[in-house]
């Protein structure tokens, strides 16, 4: 996704950040923490998670769905990349 370059720092920025939370959750249940403070913890990746999942599906539907000058071709394929990914992120 080469459109997502100019983006690159700031998606850096948020995988990082939920990796960050990742460890937090590992340490969490490591550590033996309460089941809120654990519970809070897995919210808080997957809503990460969800804004990250909703940024990249915007772009990619700007750049391969919306954007002027593509074919009918172009069009559909972008299309199916995008249910393709909404599907496996929602199962």
């Amino acid at each position: 996704m080469s459109h997502l370059a100019q983006q690159k720092d700031p998606l850096l920025k948020r995988v990082r950040r939920i990796g960050g939370q990742v460890q937090a959750l590992e340490r969490a249940i490591d550590d033996d923490a309460g089941c809120a403070k654990t519970l809070h913890l897995a919210a808080a990746i997957r809503g990460a998670l969800n804004g990250l999942m909703d940024e990249l599906i915007e772009a990619h539907a700007r750049e391969h769905v919306a954007r002027p000058g593509l074919s009918d071709m172009e069009r559909n394929q972008g299309l199916d990349e995008i249910l393709e990914a909404i599907r496996r992120y929602s199962k």
